[in-house]
């Protein structure tokens, strides 16, 4: 079961940075942002379906650290998990880096699909912006994951909410850093792209990991351990009559139970 679990993410943050990423280096002039940030989406989607009954198809770190914040896996499964999750993206980066070269006149060095902020974003944003945009982006898409999947595995439509949660911040975030979200799907691109792509790499590690910790903290406030599965259809359902001499308070609430 561990061998399974660690070869889904492993192989399924490989598939994204490669297809997805992929977008960004072989396909950008062609399909623009509208098509990079579906392409993130459909990858995500269909990993979703894929692979979430085997791991929950994490394949960011960031969603991992959530999860452990939430206590729905352990320590020990979350280091495996990140493990799993880098050398996946730094194997899919280099196969697209490999395939790449196979395109005469395309450039590599210093951009490769890697998350820049200054001079390296479209619209420049500053240091500050590109930490706060991280930050509020990864928070999106890691609420989302967490309120959808009951433990780790994704079923149902869960899958549908998260791809069209990435789909979402990369139409935000492209023009302003490229978009990271992802720790894994940053490292792997900027190690190939060099030069200033690995010198603004910790902004792309550091703020999507806080941004994925505020998550967490604001899951436990909207979703509460204990609380009721729906809260707003038991809060608008009539309180039944009850025969006179008996209090409300000696009944308990529904939103209370387990």
């Amino acid at each position: 079961m561990k061998t399974r679990t660690i070869a889904a993410e492993f192989l399924g943050t490989l598939l994204l940075v490669f297809f997805a990423v992929g977008s960004v280096v072989l396909a950008a002039d062609y399909i623009g942002v509208l098509g990079i940030a579906l392409t993130f989406g459909f990858t995500l989607l269909a990993l979703a379906y894929g692979l979430g009954p085997v791991s929950g198809c994490h394949v960011n770190p960031a969603v991992t650290l959530g999860m452990l914040v939430e206590r729905r896996i352990s320590l020990h499964t979350a280091i495996e998990y990140w493990i799993a999750q880098l050398l996946g993206g730094i194997v899919g980066a280099a196969i697209l880096f490999l395939l790449a070269k196979q395109v005469p006149g395309l450039k590599t060095d210093g951009a490769f699909g890697s998350n820049g902020f200054a001079d390296r974003s479209a619209v420049h944003l500053n240091t500050g912006g590109a930490f706060l945009a991280e930050v509020v982006l990864t928070f999106l898409l890691v609420f989302v994951v967490l309120a959808v999947t009951h433990r780790i595995a994704v079923v149902g439509f869960d899958g549908l909410a998260i791809g069209l949660a990435l789909a979402v911040v990369h139409l935000v975030g492209v023009p302003l850093t490229g978009t990271s979200v992802n720790p894994a799907r940053s490292i792997g691109p900027a190690l190939f792209a060099g030069g200033a792509a690995l010198s603004q790499l910790w902004l792309f590690i550091v703020a999507p990991l806080i941004g994925a910790v505020l998550a967490a903290l604001a899951h436990r406030v909207t979703h509460p351990y204990h609380g009721a599965a729906i809260v707003a259809d038991d809060r608008a359902r009539p309180e039944p009559l009850q025969p006179p001499g008996e209090g409300r308070q000696d009944r308990p609430r529904r939103d209370d139970a387990a």
